[in-house]
């Protein structure tokens, strides 16, 4: 910092409501607690140093996202915006001039090194981790108490059809095949009349046979490539042989590929030429293309702002129940999470069991499934999930039994007993001409205890009102932070940039946090003098 700075310049006013702004926050909490070194692995360890500051690059692609900001607007705010600078710890307006270019390659450095790092050494979650706890510890948020929620994120794509995205594997192909060897059918693809005349003047009844037509390019654009060693390893030639593989049929009889029936191609499939993670996935009446997003947070009743404290995103295939199997262990390590919230897509059997290893309680809102209209499971006598010992018409079974490996649970009646007893018409035991027999699933029987709590009206509105306010915060990413649509594509790009609106999301907590520890300061300074004015009347 220069010994004068812009701020000695300002007019008082200006001055104490920049000291008010998120800017101070933001430098005192954020910026002054940066850790530089978990970046040292993107620069050469003995032959010299970055260029700029690492502390203002991460910032700055942090109040982009806190903003919303794009990138022109990021560097245009950091050159003449003297708030963005007070918040980087910058005191002279233009004293440390940024290139785009150096933002560029820093992003650049992130990226590559989280493609060579596939699932650890996240610098970004390192980051987060290192803020959150600071967070925490600052305005004494407790994070016994957290829910569960995920949301569809779509990245920077088009939703295409079938012919559609043909039309752009082919293109995207064709640019690693050099202008001599295209034949003159595949060289007419690149002009723009066959992409109007393609996309956009096919009527319903022709789309079939032009599918085709596309499906014949791509398949001679192949030989092509077969023919000349040196292209078959190159990428978009490779995206070309993935979409046959998963959206066709190969006749060896007539050594032809035909188009499969929509049903028929699986969810995880190529969805886009240009971002080959994205996957497709219908949940209840949404259809999405694209990644799905976990997001955990506080929710305890006494907390007056609520921050995340773990998110997690992934191929949109991936359920509920497998991320929070995967996510809870590390949650609890971390921030010490005891109670979780969540809806019915989280339930599972092997959840339960993980949250039991890790002592968190599941609480849910609702189940998945109908609920039969037999007597319920739980109404069965069980003991440790493995022996059935009394029936709701108190009979006693003769002979039980447990199959570890399947999870059933069997159990022999008396014939004459179940046929005479009142609740046959709605029992679950299976009568036949010699046996009276019940088997219940362990799933099932688990399943039906938590139906059974939720049973509780009370117990029910707690864990929706606990669970409910984490669909505001998933609306404040998507709308404030325009985690909505990102700009970019690529699981790992998205899964960085994801990572960085969370932390804008936590930073905009931790302004709302002290403005309103400010309001409620000044409420009782001010209700403290009419008080003492009082007294002194």
């Amino acid at each position: 910092m220069e010994l004068f700075g812009t701020i000695d310049e300002m007019h008082p006013r200006l001055k104490r409501d920049l000291e008010k702004s998120w800017a101070k926050v933001y430098y005192e909490h954020v910026f002054c607690h940066i850790d530089e070194s978990l970046f040292a692995p993107l620069y050469c360890a003995d032959n010299g140093r970055p260029n700029f500051p690492v502390n203002i690059l991460l910032s700055l692609e942090v109040i982009k996202h806190l903003f919303d900001y794009t990138d022109e607007e990021i560097i245009d705010q950091y050159s003449y915006n003297f708030q963005v600078n007070y918040a980087v710890g910058i005191n002279r307006l233009g004293m440390l001039p940024l290139a785009d270019r150096t933002l560029y390659e820093f992003r650049e450095r992130v990226f590559r090194h989280a493609l060579l790092h596939p699932g650890a050494d996240d610098l970004i979650f390192g980051q987060f981790e290192l803020l959150l706890k600071h967070f925490l510890a600052t305005t004494g948020i407790s994070s016994g108490e957290q829910r569960m929620d995920s949301t569809f994120i779509t990245p920077n794509i088009k939703r295409a059809g079938r012919l559609s995205l043909a039309f752009d594997v082919l293109v995207q192909a064709l640019r690693y095949i050099p202008g001599e060897l295209r034949t003159e059918q595949l060289g007419k693809a690149l002009e723009p009349d066959f992409r109007t005349e393609l996309l956009f003047q096919t009527k319903g009844t022709q789309l079939k046979s032009r599918l085709q037509e596309m499906l014949n390019l791509i398949r001679e654009l192949l030989q092509i490539a077969d023919a000349h060693p040196e292209l078959k390893e190159r990428h978009g030639l490779e995206v070309a042989k993935r979409f046959l593989k998963e959206q066709t049929y190969y006749d060896y009889g007539d050594d032809t590929y035909s188009a499969k029936e929509n049903k028929d191609i699986a969810a995880n499939s190529l969805q886009s030429a240009y971002d080959q993670d994205a996957t497709y996935r219908k949940k209840g009446s949404k259809q999405a293309v694209g990644y799905i997003e976990n997001i955990t947070e506080t929710c305890g009743e006494d907390n007056s702002v609520q921050f995340i404290t773990d998110y997690r995103l992934e191929q949109n295939i991936a359920s509920d129940v497998a991320t929070l199997k995967e996510r809870l262990p590390e949650i609890r390590d971390r921030t010490g999470a005891s109670d979780l919230y969540l809806d019915g897509g989280f339930y599972g059997e092997d959840a339960l069991e993980v949250a039991e290893q890790n002592s968190v309680s599941l609480h849910y809102t609702n189940m998945t499934g109908k609920e039969s209209n037999k007597i319920p499971v739980t109404k069965f006598e069980i003991e440790d999930l493995k022996t059935i010992k009394l029936c709701p018409g108190n009979c006693v079974p003769f002979r039980t039994s447990c199959n570890e490996e399947k999870g059933i649970l069997t159990a022999h009646f008396s014939l004459a007993d179940c046929k005479q007893c009142p609740f046959n018409k709605k029992c679950r035991v299976k009568l036949d001409k010699k046996n009276a027999v019940l088997r219940i699933d362990r799933k099932s029987l688990l399943a039906a205890r938590e139906r059974e709590k939720l049973g509780c009206k009370e117990m029910r509105r707690e864990n929706t009102s606990k669970r409910s306010a984490i669909e505001g915060t998933i609306s404040a990413l998507k709308r404030g932070r325009g985690a909505g649509r990102l700009r970019v594509k690529g699981i790992v790009k998205c899964s960085l940039t994801a990572g960085m609106k969370v932390i804008a999301q936590n930073i905009r907590q931790l302004v709302s946090y002290f403005q309103r520890s400010c309001a409620l300061f000044l409420d009782n300074l001010h209700r403290n003098v009419q008080q003492n004015q009082a007294v002194r009347a």
